[in-house]
Order: C-alpha cells, then structure tokens, then sequence
C-alpha cells in the first residue's frame, strides 16, 4: 500500500492545488485522439459494447446472485440493448456493505485515497467503453459521451477524492496537549479519528450516468463509507464499468470488493425505496426529479445530498454582436437536446428589444434571430446529429410533441433531426412558445427535454424579478446573461447570489452555460431548490464523517 500512496500523492496534491486555485486543471484528457489512448482505442471501446449486447455483465465482483435483469434500450435504435446485470436483494447488498466496512474505515484517508486514484486510472483505460455505453443508453451524441462519462468525470471523482483527503488530513492525528498550572503543567495526549457515518448509497440518473454519480460515490468511499451505486434502469452499463474498475482495485488489494456494490432493479421489483429507507444506509446522494428528491429529503436519519430540477433562465438586456449570442445560445438549447440540468428554458427579453450596439432591435427582430438560428442548426446536416444525439426516454420526445401552453404562440414547431447512421433514432428538434411575463404559472417549472420558452417581459428590470423569483422559489442550477452595462450586470449577480444560481455573463463562441469545469465551477449551489448540495465543496465531503476525540493524561 505504501507505493501505491507514494505513487498517487503528487496527482492528489496537485488537485488540491487546483482546488484553491479553481484555475483550468484536467488530470484526464478530454481529447479522443489516437496518439493519447491508442490508435486502436475507438475500435476496442465499439467492439466492447456490442460484445456486451444480448450478454450477461460478469465484471462484477459481487458473488451468487440471486437473479439476472436488465432494461436498457438504445436511443439511436429504439431496440433493446439485452444486457443482463447479476441482481441482489436490499437485504443483501446491505449486509454486504456492513461487512465491509470496517476494514474500509480503518484504512488511512491516503491508503484511500491512493486506491480509489488508481481505480480511476483503470477507468481511464476504458473510456471509450464507457463512452458506446453512454451512447447508447442515454442518448448523447459521441463526443458528449466519451468526455462527460469519461475524462470529465473521472475529473469530477478526482476533485472528490482530493478534497475528501483534505478534510480527513486537515488536522493532526495526536497532539500532546499541555495547560500551565502554576507550580506543574497539565499534560493530556489527544488524538482524533475521521469516523465515517456507515453505509452510503448513490441514486443515478439516465442522462448522465456517471458524471452525476461519481462525485457522490467517491466522496463516500474516500471518507471511509462503504457505497451502493443504484443506477437508473435504462443507463446501467456506464457506471457498472466504472463500479467494476473499482472492485479490481479493491481485490488486488486484498480488500472486500462489496465495499462498493452495483445494486440494480429486478422488472419486477424496484429497490430504490427498500435501500433508501433501510435504517443502515447513513448517506444519500440523488440526482433527479423534484418528487423523489423531495422524498429523499425527507427521510429521517439520513445525510442526503440532492440535485433536482431547475428553471434555468437567459436574460437578455444588450449585447454587441446579436448574432453571435443567438448562435451562442442556440447551441445551448440544442446541445443533447436540452436534456441536461443546465440548459436554459426561459429567455427574458423586454418588449422594447435589446440595445445591439448603438443600435435598438426590435422585440420581433430578436425572436426571429433566436429562433433561426436554432432552426438553422437542427437542419444542419453535418453538425446536428453530433450536436442533438437522442431523445433518452420515449416520454421525453412525447411532452415535447405535445406541448401545449395556455395563452402561448408557438414561435418555431418541433421537428426530427435527421442522423444518417442512425436511421430510427428516437430525435426532436427544439419547440419554441412565446409567453408574456404575466403568465408566470407557464414558465414556472421545468420542461425537461428541447424546449425554449421566450417570456416577453416590460424591462430588464421585470426580467431580473422574474429570473430570481423563480430560483428563489423553483430552484435553477444556471443562469445566462447578456448585458453592456456594468450596473445592470451588478444589479443581476446580486439578485441571482441572493438566489443561489451562478450566473454566465455574455458569453459567445464555443463556451456556453451547459458546461461546468471540475475543480473550477461548483455544480449546483444548495442554495436553492434545485439540489441542496453542491459539488465539490468542503461541505460535499465533511458530512460524510464525524470528528471523535480522545484523550489521556500523560505519565
């Protein structure tokens, strides 16, 4: 174990660097190409899943299991993808974790550390498995899938680890404590212990399988928690490759591979509840909708870390370049199409237009331009299809088809994207619906999936009210915001802060407000409805252990 800590602790400390100075840091590279994962590193990753269709997952560590289920399905096929996953009941996946847990806790947070680094070196060597899973269980396009479930997630497992290391290693583990008395001195030997609170487990999502449950699960195990990764039904594969990179570690190092189990639904039977309610699991972390993180939320006896839904907001006030910001958010409504919980929905824009240049542009003149440019982009015949992917669930593509908003004039129709190599992919370009500012009730929550709401309001002002009033009372994980003038855009993070919702300020060109940095940007604030914690701050580990102190007197 020693070499293994000494070969991981310049990687840890680096990210801790990154993580004060929250500059531009990328332990895995982000760039598919031959010459950093191999020339023949494409054709293994594709070749690995479909070897895996129609096959039973035996990656696992996890010994007799009592049935075999799966329900995943390709998006760019509508077929089902016929991989099977080893299922356990609740009562044993917790039993398991129990036994596994003590020898977990009591390793060193850098004997931790160290290991779960190295598993992310093993998931490295997979990325592009882990990308064709993505592909086709969640529906985004390649690019997407090889970067978010892979470097960047394994970013975002890293930042965990590093600042899970940090916190554990922040004070001394024994000091000798002496009180001047007078004539003698009192001397007490202290020490302290890091306690892990028991057993955790990880509540997935569809869409991003592992970029949403890795920061959770390697924040549990790097403080000593045994972890239960319950995956979404339909997005299993990507995380049950990174759960198995880890229980190889785990074994080779002669540890309880169950100190992070796979857990997965039966077709007939859903475990999610069983395992969230089970008086043994301490920690909870969720990604997902409002009505199940609210349930979450309010189990007793539990730490819970949420991301739910947001109503994202783009105020628009005055811009230089007009066109650049459509083209700039035209991209953002239509990246994976809109299925991410950062895309924005509500575009504020004042019924007198926006100030472009010395130029006022009429309120009609902005829609066409956002609407166009959207338009354009879905009918674009090279880009689209690696810009928009698949709609992952078929009630995802249902809503958008059927949207009908009260009093609402519909601006641009959805329509498929066309994807030549995949024919029957289930796809749906952008709807666009106008409404005025009073119809607040429309607007109000989120409408997941590629839809673009344009709020006619009477100011900037109105169109600041509104964006904060629905954070404040709806949640929002992100905010756009376009403005030339300095109080305007003081006035915005101001009210937005007060909102708990970061705020990207006019950007262009290839940033946009869907993307999140590891060891820069915090991913969701808690301050907010849409999730009550936020990745990675120190708060995101240190509930996940108690300091316990001990003393005796000296001599």
């Amino acid at each position: 174990m020693t070499t293994l800590t000494t070969k991981h602790q310049p990687a840890l400390d680096a990210a801790i660097d990154a993580l004060h100075g929250r500059t531009f840091f990328a332990a895995f590279p982000e760039n598919p190409s031959p010459e950093i994962y191999g020339a023949d590193a494409d054709a293994r990753g594709r070749a690995y899943f479909e070897q895996q269709r129609g096959q039973h997952f035996t990656e696992l560590l996890q010994a007799e299991p009592e049935a075999w289920v799966g329900q995943e399905e390709t998006p760019y096929e509508q077929a089902a993808l016929g991989i099977k996953y080893p299922f356990f009941s609740p009562e044993t996946l917790i039993s398991r974790a129990q036994t596994a847990f003590t020898a977990w806790r009591k390793l060193r947070p850098a004997e931790r550390a160290a290991l779960l680094t190295e598993s992310l070196e093993g998931m490295k060597e997979r990325f592009f498995d882990i990308a064709y899973a993505t592909m086709h269980t969640t529906g985004q396009a390649y690019m997407m899938s090889f970067q978010a479930s892979g470097p960047h997630a394994a970013d975002r497992a890293l930042e965990a680890i590093a600042a899970g290391y940090e916190e554990q290693t922040r004070f001394p583990e024994e000091t000798t404590w002496e009180k001047p008395m007078g004539k003698y001195n009192l001397t007490l030997l202290k020490s302290w212990r890091a306690v892990p609170k028991g057993v955790a487990l990880v509540i997935g999502c569809a869409t991003f399988p592992t970029w949403n449950s890795v920061p959770g699960m390697f924040a549990s195990l790097v403080t000593g928690n045994p972890v239960i990764i319950k995956p979404h039904p339909k997005a299993v594969l990507p995380i049950a490759i990174v759960v198995a990179e880890v229980q190889k570690v785990l074994a080779e190092h002669g540890l309880d591979p169950n100190i992070c189990q796979l857990a997965v639904d039966a077709d007939d039977r859903l475990i999610t509840k069983d395992l969230a309610e089970s008086p043994a699991v301490k920690l909870i972390d969720y990604t997902g909708g409002n009505q199940f993180g609210e349930y979450v939320e309010g189990l007793k006896g539990k730490t819970v870390f949420t991301e739910k839904t947001g109503v994202n907001s783009i105020i628009l006030d005055s811009c230089p370049d007009l066109d650049k910001v459509a083209q700039n958010l035209a991209f953002s409504v239509s990246l994976y199409s809109g299925q991410m919980c950062t895309a924005p929905q509500n575009f504020f824009i004042p019924e007198t237009g926006l100030k472009v240049g010395e130029e006022q542009v009429p309120y009609e003149e902005v829609v066409a331009r956002l609407s166009n440019a959207v338009s354009g982009l879905a009918q674009n015949p090279k880009a689209a299809p690696h810009i928009f992917g698949a709609i992952q669930s078929s009630a995802t593509h249902e809503r958008v088809q059927q949207l009908a908003l009260n009093g609402g004039r519909s601006i641009l129709a959805h329509g498929p994207v066309d994807n030549p190599t995949f024919r029957n992919a289930r796809t749906c370009s952008p709807s666009i619906q106008e409404l005025d500012a009073s119809q607040v009730e429309q607007f109000s929550q989120e409408l997941f999936g590629p839809i673009m709401l344009i709020i006619k309001t009477k100011d900037t002002q109105e169109s600041i009210r509104l964006a904060a009033q629905l954070a404040r009372e709806h949640g929002a994980i992100s905010c756009g915001a376009y403005t030339t003038d300095e109080a305007i855009k003081e006035q915005i993070m101001d009210e937005m802060s007060l909102a708990g919702t970061p705020v990207s300020f006019n950007l262009t060109g290839s940033i946009y407000v869907n993307q999140n940095a590891g060891f820069s940007d915090f991913h969701v604030t808690g301050g907010n409805p849409a999730g009550n914690a936020s990745f990675t701050n120190p708060e995101f580990v240190i509930k996940r252990f108690t300091w316990v102190g001990f003393r005796e007197p000296v001599g």
